[in-house]
């Protein structure tokens, strides 16, 4: 409870006599029971916002059969990112080192977005058809975090790539993503 003084005897022994003021109680008693039931109410009313995630489809872990054939792609078609640490990242189309070397780029809108939709669109005039679009392989160094691997994810899903995988990254790409192009070549 609390008690709200307002004030009594200013110390003056001589004079009129007055009556003693009372002091003014207030109890909040019943303000902290509302508190508490209003806290309640909202906390059951209210809905949780749910984890969102990304579907990925990965394939069986059983070994390939022998009467299984490999999917030969265009290379022209073919989209290869390089996930490194410390937030690097590297693109490069076809097959490693032809038509063109690796090249870094930046996350985000003006970084790998604007090249994932320019080749997207590039790819499309070259095939001139639309269910033949661009494959992005994404290759995730041991070195690269977990984030880095998500946010390329999500650039696939914004930019509306239909087709891409994660696979292992080769050694001579490890080496060049780390910095030691010239090692490589």
């Amino acid at each position: 409870m609390a008690e709200l003084n307002t004030g009594g005897d200013s110390g003056n022994k001589g004079g009129k006599v007055r009556s003693k003021k009372q002091n003014s109680k207030v109890d909040l008693t019943a303000m902290v029971d509302l508190a508490f039931l209003l806290i309640t109410f909202f906390m059951l009313t209210t809905s949780l916002s749910k984890p969102q995630s990304m579907d990925l489809g990965l394939p069986d872990k059983e070994d390939k059969p022998e009467d299984a054939k490999d999917v030969k792609v265009d290379e022209n078609r073919t989209m290869t990112v390089l996930v490194g640490d410390n937030n690097k990242l590297m693109f490069y189309m076809g097959i490693l080192n032809t038509p063109m070397a690796p090249k870094e780029i930046q996350y985000g809108k003006n970084g790998i977005r604007a090249e994932l939709l320019k080749r997207k669109k590039e790819v499309i005039q070259y095939t001139g058809n639309p269910d033949k679009g661009i494959i992005v392989i994404i290759k995730p160094t041991t070195k690269s975090s977990y984030r880095n691997l998500v946010d390329i994810l999500d650039e696939m899903a914004i930019s509306d790539v239909p087709t891409y995988a994660i696979v292992d990254i080769t050694p001579e790409e490890a080496t060049i993503i780390d910095g030691n192009a010239a090692a490589a070549q």
